[in-house]
Formats: structure tokens, sequence, C-alpha cells
């Protein structure tokens, strides 16, 4: 009896054999001919006999999955995880076979990745870029380019798992960068290699050639961490992120003005203002920073500080437009409080003469206002608002002709 028992269990095992081989074979050709759906039958056959496969089947078993479930590239996003995952199985025998698979694999996803994105469908993009990094996971560029594409249609949940991803890698994205320049032109031209520059150097197409270090990548990867931890309302892991990132990257502006705008969300004003203040020792000529601590004084009421960032954001930028309709409007403000005390008065002869005292204080911020307006309207010539408020001012202040010029704009941009 013992023996018969070992005969037929012989016997068993090798009909298992025959059957694994016969399934293999008939997957390995439902994939030549594009039948992958047949092929992903006959394999999920051939699967529970797996912990019984010898290594030379498994790997077969494995590549034939990956191949089936890849579908030359006609898979969803769900089977080509369960295709790398099969890739990433194959041992010894099929290890050529998979590394071609996988190059076929990165170029059709990075092509994917490009045409998506030139077409500007950035989710159909960022997922293509995400599956070329997985099936190659040193081109960490493909990620990035998978987190940033995510980032722009707003799919910040899975844009934050690939940024903490980036993170976690310690991704910078610097590259070196080959130039020279174009003796015909004269201007500086970047190679895509040291080789390609070096040849058009010794061609005597071009001069002088040196290379450079792009930016790191860390600053940027991390400021959209936090505007994401922000928008989901983590505001703890947001500015902790911050803090990592200024630490690795302390002269970068960026992250210092993402945090000043972190603060101000937060309603730390106090906080926005100091960190503004940096940023404008660090860089003392950017009018947006002028602008945006005038802004912040106009808030808080030290109208004196915000006329002189106002003033200063103008001297940087005279087209500044912003600026210079709010210093308009922070002056033309002053008058409120003129108006009420106005109506408030009697007609005493000591009524009388305050109220020509105040009348007067009411022109002169007018004429204060006058010159920022005219530059807002000249830099803007659209912007209807700066050209109502001139004209309502020309009529307070009796200047009839430029009332009416002004009118006249006024109407012309359908006012």
């Amino acid at each position: 009896m013992k023996k018969q028992f070992i005969v037929a269990l012989a016997i068993m095992v090798a009909t298992f054999s025959f059957a694994q081989k016969k399934e293999l074979k008939e997957a390995e050709k439902a994939i030549k001919d594009n039948n992958f759906a047949e092929a992903k039958t006959l394999l999920s056959q051939v699967e529970p006999m797996l912990s019984s496969m010898d290594d030379k089947y498994k790997a077969q078993y494995y590549y034939l999955n990956a191949e089936a479930l890849y579908a030359n590239g006609s898979a969803n996003n769900d089977d080509v995880a369960k295709a790398l995952k099969s890739l990433g199985l194959v041992q010894g025998e099929y290890a050529e076979e998979s590394k071609v698979l996988k190059n076929s694999m990165i170029q059709s996803f990075v092509k994917k990745g490009n045409e998506a994105y030139e077409s500007k469908d950035y989710s159909v993009s960022s997922k293509n870029f995400e599956n070329a990094y997985r099936v190659s996971p040193q081109d960490t560029l493909y990620l990035y380019y998978a987190a940033v594409t995510a980032t722009g249609v707003q799919e910040f949940d899975r844009a934050l798992v690939l940024y903490e991803e980036l993170e976690e890698l310690n991704y910078t994205g610097i590259e070196t960068e080959y130039l020279a320049i174009d003796k015909e032109t004269g201007e500086i031209e970047v190679f895509q290699s040291k080789n390609i520059r070096d040849i058009s150097v010794k061609g005597g197409t071009h001069l002088k050639p040196t290379q450079r270090q792009t930016e790191s990548k860390q600053g940027e990867i991390v400021k959209n961490m936090a505007l994401i931890y922000t928008n989901q309302g983590d505001n703890e892991k947001a500015l902790a992120a911050l803090s990592r990132a200024r630490k690795a990257n302390p002269d970068d502006l960026n992250l210092l003005i993402t945090e000043a705008n972190l603060y101000f969300k937060l309603g730390d004003k106090d906080k926005f203002k100091d960190l503004l203040q940096e940023a404008t020792e660090r860089d003392p000529k950017n009018p947006e920073l002028q602008f945006n601590l005038g802004v912040i004084s106009q808030e808080s009421g030290d109208l004196d500080s915000a006329k002189k960032y106002y003033d200063k954001a103008i001297e940087l930028d005279p087209n500044y437009t912003n600026a210079k309709i709010n210093m308009a409007a922070m002056l033309l403000d002053q008058e409120k409080g003129l108006i009420e005390e106005m109506n408030s008065l009697g007609s005493s002869p000591a009524d009388n003469k305050r109220y020509d005292e105040l009348k007067l204080e009411r022109a002169q911020i007018y004429k204060s206002a006058i010159p920022y307006l005219e530059s807002a309207l000249k830099s803007d010539p659209s912007n209807v608002d700066a050209a109502k408020t001139l004209m309502n001012i020309y009529s307070a202040t009796g200047d009839t002709d430029k009332f009416k010029a002004m009118k006249a704009t006024v109407e012309s941009l359908g006012g």
C-alpha cells in the first residue's frame, strides 16, 4: 500500500508539472496574439500551483503575468501596479525578458505622460509619470513630474503622498547644465549633454564652454506640501514642513515668503509682518514685498508706514497699479472723519469757520490722491474704478474741464 501511494503521488506531481507547462505555453501564445484576457484566465488557473512550481516556471509565470496585465500599454493603473509587482518577483530566468519589458513600459509611460501634458490633461500625465517612476525607481525626476502635475489639477491627497515620498528620498532635482556661447548669435545655449557641448565647441560653432548647477527643488516641494497641509487644515504639519525646508535652504527667499503667507492665513499678522520685513532686508528691490508690508501696515492702522511701503513699491515698479490704487484709497479714506464732523456742525460763526477749515483739508486730501489715481490710470487705461474716482474728485474740486474729460473716459470704458 505504501509503495502504491508513492507511485500515485509521483504521477500526480508529474500531471501538475505537465499542466503548468501547457497553460504557461498557452498563455504565452495568447499574449503574442494580443489576447490578454485569455492569457489572464489561463494564468489565474496556474496561480494556485505556484507553491509547487520549480523556480524556472515561477519566473516564467511572473513574467507572463506582468505581460498579460500590462496588455501592451492598454492596462488601467490598477493592472499596471499589479504588473509591476509581478515583474518584481521575477528571479533568475526571464530576467533579460523582464528588462526588455520594463524598458518598453518606461518609454510608453513617458511618451503618454508628455503627450497628456502637452494636451493639458495633467491628471493622466501625472499617473503616467508615476508609473514610469515605479518601473524605474532610480529615475526620481518622473516622481517629481508626477507630483507637480497632480498638484496642477488639485489632486492634493495624491500629490501629497508623492511629495512626501520625494522628501523621504531627499530629492533635490539638482542637475548639471552644460553651456557654451553660440558664435553666430552671441547667446548662451544649454546642451543636452557635456559630450554634445564639447563636440559643438570643437566644431567651432560655439565658444567658452561652462557648466552650472540648477537650483534645488527641495524648497518648492516642501512649499507645496505646506500649502496642501494648510488646504487640509493641518497647520501644524504645514509649519513643521516649512521649518524643515528653511533649515535645509536658509537662503531660499520663496520659503520665507511662503511661511509669512501661512502666518497671515492663520491670522498671526505680527509674525507675518516680521517675516516680510526680514524678506525685504534680503530682497530690498522686490516691489511686491513692499506692497504687502504696506497692506499689513494699513490694516493695523499704521498709515505712515503704509505710505512709506506703497511709495517704495511704486518707486521700484512705476507700473505697480495696485500700490497706486491702495495708496489713493488709503488717502481718500481719511475724508470719512472730516465729513462726519462737517455734517455735525451747526450754523454759528465758529462752526462755519470750522466747516471751511475741514473743507480745505478735504480738498487737500483729494489733491494728494489725484497723482496716484492719474498714474494708475496711465499704467492701466482700462481701470474704470480709478477713472470713476478721478471723475468724482474733479467734480468735487470744481475742475470742470478735467471732469468732462474723465466723464467721457468712464463712458468709453462702459462705466
